[in-house]
C-alpha cells in the first residue's frame, strides 16, 4: 500500500429517506469478532501500545472466523483513537524497534493506527480495497457492508482503536484537542469549554433539559437505566468494568453522582479506556463456510443534521431520529415489533431515549422512555433493553452495542443472553454515536 489510504466517500452511506430496501440486504455477513484486553490508560509498554492491541484484536477476529491473513482483501480503519497525540516527546525506542514504521507518520501504531500500518505489521498480502473513516466503528461497518456488496472486496477487516494516554483528556493539540488544557477560551469555545468537553458540556445537557420540561420528567428517572447498563457490563467479559472494576452501581450511587454539566452527572458519561476492536465481514456465501454462525446485515442508514444554532434543539433531535428510524425500517423490511435486540449508543446516557422512542422499540413512544426504564429492562425480563451495557457499562469504544448484537444472534452472549419465546433472538438493531451524526445497522441470523 504505497499510496495513502483515502477516506470513504459520502456515496457509501445511506443518508436519504425513500431509498427503499437496501440492494445488498442479506448479502453481507459478520464472520469474526476480536477484542483486545482493556486498560484505563496506556502504561507506555510496547506490548500494550495501540498497535500491539490492534494486532491482537485483528488476529482474534480472524481466528473467530477460522480464516488466515491471506484471506483478507479489504480494510476499513479509523486511524485516530479518542485520546491524545504523543508529541512533543520522542517515540520510545522499544516501540520503534518492535514494528515496521510508516513513513511520515512517526506516531502510527502508537497513538493512531493507519491502514498502511495494519497491512505492514499484520503482513496482509492481498488487500485490494481500503478506506479510512473519521467517526467510529458504526461508520466503518457502513463502509464495510457497502464495499462487500458493491464487489470492491470479499473479506474485509474493520478496525477501531481507542488510546488513552496519561494526563488530561485531549490535553495535546490533535484530535478534537488542545483547548482543554488552556486557561482561557476564545470564539465559540467560550460558550462550551468552561463547562466541559463540547458535547457533554452543552449539547446533551441542554437538549435533555428541554426533554424533561416537555414531558414532565427529571434526571433521577434515568437511574434504573444507567444502573442496568452497569449490571449488563458486569456480564460482558470483554468489557473494562468486568476486567478491572467489578463493582455494582446502585441507584443511590447514581443519584449522588457529581454534576459534570447539570443535568448531566459523572455516571452519565462513559469512561475513556485503552483497547482495540476488530470485526471481520464477508459475503453471505463465504460466511456459510466459516467457523461461526453468520450474522447478516439487512440494512445500514446514516443520520446527518446541521442545527440552526450552536446546539441541537429537542425538536431537531426528535425529527432527525424519527427520520433515521424510517430509513432503518424501510431499508431492512422490518417493523419495530420484529426487532428482538435493541442496542443504541450511550456515550452520554442522556440522549439514549431519543433513539429508543424514535425506533418505537417495544411500543415506546415520545416522552415514554423514562416510564419504560422504570419497568423490567433486565436481559432476563420482558424488555431486555441495551443488553450490551453500552459504553457506560463497559468503557468508551462505541462498539459494545455491535458486539453484543452479534453475540446475541449467534447465541453466544453468556449471562447476557436474551431469550425470545424460549429461543435465541433472530434480529437486532445497533448503532451510534450521537443524534444528528450517527450510523446504524439492522442484523439478522437469517439472510432473508
Amino acid at each position: 500500500m504505497a499510496n495513502p489510504t483515502p477516506d470513504a466517500p459520502d456515496s457509501m452511506f445511506r443518508y436519504k429517506e425513500g431509498l427503499g430496501v437496501w440492494e445488498h440486504r442479506g448479502k453481507v455477513a459478520l464472520a469474526g469478532i476480536g477484542h483486545a484486553p482493556t486498560a484505563r490508560r496506556w502504561d507506555e509498554k510496547v506490548e500494550s501500545s495501540i498497535g500491539a492491541l490492534t494486532i491482537i484484536a485483528a488476529q482474534k477476529a480472524l481466528d473467530d472466523a477460522g480464516i488466515s491473513r491471506d484471506d483478507v482483501d479489504g480494510l476499513v480503519v479509523l486511524p485516530t483513537g479518542t485520546g491524545d497525540l504523543w508529541a512533543p516527546r520522542p517515540i520510545p525506542e522499544d516501540f520503534a524497534k518492535a514494528y515496521i514504521p510508516t513513513p511520515g507518520r512517526p506516531e502510527d501504531g502508537l497513538t493512531e493506527t493507519s491502514a498502511e500500518w495494519v497491512v505492514n505489521n499484520m503482513g496482509f498480502k492481498n488487500i485490494k480495497a481500503a478506506f479510512h473513516t473519521q467517526r467510529c466503528m458504526s461508520n466503518s461497518i457502513c463502509i464495510t457492508g457497502q464495499m462487500i456488496g458493491d464487489g470492491l472486496a470479499n473479506t474485509v477487516l474493520a478496525v477501531r482503536i481507542l488510546n488513552n494516554l496519561a494526563g488530561r483528556y485531549h490535553h495535546v493539540s490533535g484530535y478534537q484537542g488542545g483547548q482543554n488544557a488552556e486557561t482561557t477560551a476564545a470564539g465559540s469555545a467560550q460558550w462550551t469549554n468552561p463547562y466541559g468537553w463540547g458535547a457533554a458540556g452543552v449539547q446533551d445537557a441542554y437538549t435533555f433539559g428541554q426533554y424533561c420540561r416537555k414531558y414532565g420528567s427529571n434526571h433521577d428517572r434515568m437511574a434504573p437505566y444507567v444502573v442496568n447498563q452497569h449490571r449488563n457490563g458486569l456480564m460482558f467479559p470483554e468489557g473494562y468494568y468486568y476486567q478491572h472494576r467489578p463493582d455494582v452501581l446502585t441507584v443511590e450511587d447514581y443519584l449522588a453522582g457529581r454534576w459534570i454539566s447539570k443535568p448531566l452527572s459523572i455516571y452519565d458519561c462513559d469512561l475513556p479506556i485503552q483497547t482495540a476492536i476488530c470485526y471481520l465481514f464477508t459475503t453471505a456465501e463465504r460466511a456459510k463456510n466459516m467457523k461461526q454462525p453468520p450474522v447478516y446485515m439487512l440494512n445500514h442508514a446514516s443520520d446527518s443534521l446541521r442545527p440552526r444554532s450552536s446546539a441541537h434543539t429537542l425538536d431537531e433531535v426528535e425529527a432527525t431520529t424519527d427520520s433515521l428510524a424510517r430509513k432503518l425500517y424501510s431499508g431492512s423490511g422490518l417493523t419495530p415489533s420484529e426487532v428482538d435486540v435493541y442496542n443504541p449508543y450511550d456515550g452520554f446516557t442522556l440522549f439514549t431515549q431519543y433513539y429508543l422512542e424514535a425506533m418505537n422499540w417495544h411500543g415506546v413512544k415520545r416522552g415514554e422512555a423514562h416510564d419504560f426504564y422504570a419497568g423490567d429492562i433486565r436481559v432476563e425480563g420482558p424488555h431486555p433493553f441495551s443488553s450490551s451495557g453500552g459504553n457506560s457499562g463497559n468503557g468508551r469504544t462505541r462498539c459494545w452495542m455491535h458486539t453484543d448484537s452479534f453475540q446475541q444472534l449467534r447465541g453466544q452472549a453468556g449471562q447476557r443472553q436474551v431469550k425470545i419465546k424460549d429461543g435465541r433472538p433472530e434480529t437486532a438493531i445497533s448503532g451510534g454515536p450521537t443524534p444528528g451524526g450517527g450510523d446504524w445497522m439492522v442484523w439478522s441470523n437469517k439472510p432473508d
